[in-house]
């Protein structure tokens, strides 16, 4: 596999000094590289949470974690010579807040934050600005060393033809397909129904209620069980209007109310940091009618018939009628999010469309039925199957890209073990007496 350990151990190894504080760790200098020195706290930090990650090695692991170490830090060494290799401070800040936000997210709050590393926000701060610089910088020399690695079908056909039978990979079921969403209509009476309860929301709380407490009993969302907090996130994370709103609020006002994707909205501001909102709200989400989903149900239904006969094709009437902007432009074609291609494996497919997929040939379309969308709203669908590939091993005809990625990833790692055996030659490397016996990768470490 293509070796990025190193890239998680900048990001962990910022905190050895709080999570070994408690171990009483006399710390050392165990390797230099360069002009760059490896501490025995970050060896040991390391170990302890790889074990705590339930990581297991059949070799000894803190002869891999030092490897990985001298790696991280001769990259670091030539990206610090380069000078087309830049970090920007904008760079840097925008993946600080990123990072504290997945620790809040994860840890709970900003003091449970500092009370897990032992040291201030300020201080944790400090640490990982160095760490993002340093993950930034041999990031780029990775890819820099890497950038020009190409195959050629010639190239990826003589490997594939040279791969013993059972290193040729097995590729799981997969299906491709493609649907067309309707949503059923709302009427403009429930819809003034939700607003109106938003309202009422917000002047109960504008009088003294507790946003959060209404948030728990009465939003539709699910982040409701934690009083409609959503955490840290940039405008790109959410809804265009959703955000609008929450960016502009100010101390502990309420916003009016807002209509997104997802449903209607009332928000608070919890706090802004950067181009960062943690915002809570209370959505609620307008109700259709028994009529307006029988309505949609048969509109989807007589679309569906004129598909069967050919006086339409599926793709002309998804681009016509398809509610699903993301498959809708390619003619109802559904991407998986996960690998950006067309091929879903059954687990990563909704269970719904699943359960319906696999009553159907080839080419043909199903009735419609009803299910929810990633937007967590009520929606009817027509799928039609496309393609269904049994478990095999795979073969140029069918699987020619994933093999040729598999290739290109094998000439990627040729191309870094050989610059990594290159600069070990070129570069002053010094390694304790402890780590004299490990079974290193690369030979080139002990001189």
């Amino acid at each position: 596999m293509f070796r990025k350990v190193f890239i998680g151990i900048l990001f962990l190894s910022c905190f050895s000094t709080a999570t070994m504080a408690q171990d009483k760790i006399i710390d050392q200098i165990v390797a230099v590289v360069g002009s760059n020195i490896i501490l025995k706290s970050d060896i040991e930090s390391m170990y302890i949470q790889q074990q705590a990650q339930g990581i297991v090695s059949d070799g000894d692991m803190k002869c891999e974690i030092l490897e990985d170490f001298l790696v991280e830090k001769l990259l670091l060494a030539e990206a610090e010579l380069d000078t087309n290799i830049i970090v920007s401070d904008s760079q840097i800040n925008q993946n600080l807040d990123q990072r504290m936000q997945y620790f809040v997210q994860h840890l709970g709050s900003e003091k449970a934050v500092e009370n897990y590393f032992k040291k201030p926000i300020t201080q944790i701060k400090a640490d990982l600005e160095e760490v993002i610089r340093n993950q930034s910088l041999t990031g780029q020399m990775q890819g820099k060393i890497v950038d020009k690695v190409q195959v050629t079908p010639a190239e990826v056909r003589y490997h594939y033809r040279n791969l013993k039978k059972e290193e040729i990979p097995v590729i799981e079921p997969q299906v491709e397909y493609a649907q067309i969403t309707l949503f059923p209509p709302i009427a403009l009476e429930e819809e003034n129904r939700i607003k109106a309860r938003l309202r009422e929301f917000k002047k109960r709380v504008e009088d003294g209620e507790n946003f959060a407490t209404l948030a728990v009993l009465y939003s539709e969302g699910p982040s409701a069980v934690n009083g409609g907090e959503l955490g840290y996130m940039g405008r790109a994370q959410l809804d265009p209007n959703y955000a609008a709103s929450a960016f502009n609020l100010k101390g502990d006002r309420i916003s009016n109310v807002v209509k997104s994707e997802f449903g209607y909205h009332i928000i608070q501001l919890v706090d802004r940091k950067g181009e960062q909102v943690n915002s809570r709200h209370i959505i609620l989400k307008p109700k259709a009618t028994p009529e307006a989903m029988e309505e949609a149900y048969n509109r989807l239904d007589s679309l569906a018939n004129f598909v069967r006969k050919e006086d339409l094709s599926f793709s002309d009437a998804a681009l016509r009628y398809s509610f699903d902007k993301n498959s809708r432009n390619s003619g109802g074609v559904v991407i998986n999010p996960n690998t950006m291609s067309t091929k879903w494996r059954k687990e990563e497919l909704d269970p719904d469309v699943s359960k319906v997929l696999d009553k159907l040939k080839i080419n043909e379309i199903s009735e419609p039925f009803k299910t929810i969308d990633d937007k967590q709203r009520t929606v009817y669908k027509i799928v039609k199957l496309i393609n269904r590939t049994e478990k095999h091993r795979a073969n140029m005809q069918e699987d020619y890209q994933m093999l040729n990625d598999i290739y290109l990833q094998k000439k990627q790692e040729e191309a870094l073990d050989e610059w990594i055996s290159e600069q070990q030659a070129k570069t002053y490397i010094s390694i304790d007496d402890s780590y004299i016996n490990c079974n290193f990768k690369f030979k080139g470490w002990i001189k």
